[in-house]
């Protein structure tokens, strides 16, 4: 299978990298309860991600936009190694790489909206509400998706 991530040392305010290097940790500590908010996490990824760049903040929040594009990218590369469309490579990924890829995607994001705003969680539930309020009462669902 090939690597969604190689090594590349050049990476070093990829959000990813972070991520990556808590995997086995996280893998040990998934049944356990956590004190950590994701937005907790969220702001320390973020705090951790601007002590090791050297950007004026307009383009922090820029690159950190651009980086979602390329998390997209990774992701529909793995649902096209997932599905085996490329006949050169065949089947290179698997449905985990896609999840795993996902994850990726909405951490960037995540990351992507609290450089943008300190208030990322507030301004995050407020957009959620909204979108449920026209998604899930107009179809007579409730916020669990369940239908009544």
């Amino acid at each position: 299978m090939t690597d969604p991530h190689p090594t590349d040392t050049s990476r070093t305010t990829d959000v990813t990298d972070a991520a990556d290097a808590t995997d086995a940790a996280d893998a040990a500590d998934a049944r356990k309860p956590t004190d950590l908010d994701t937005w907790d996490t969220v702001a320390g990824l973020h705090a951790w991600l601007t002590a090791h760049q050297a950007l004026p903040p307009g383009q922090e929040v820029l690159l950190r936009v651009l980086k979602l594009s390329e998390e997209v990218g990774e992701t529909a590369q793995a649902v096209i190694g997932a599905t085996g469309q490329n006949p050169r490579k065949g089947h290179s990924h698997t449905w985990e790489d896609v999840e795993a890829e996902l994850c990726d995607v909405v951490i960037t994001a995540m990351v992507a909206l609290r450089t943008l705003t300190p208030d990322a969680r507030e301004v995050f539930a407020r957009h959620l509400r909204r979108v449920a309020a026209r998604s899930l009462h107009s179809t007579g669902a409730n916020s669990a998706g369940e239908y009544r």
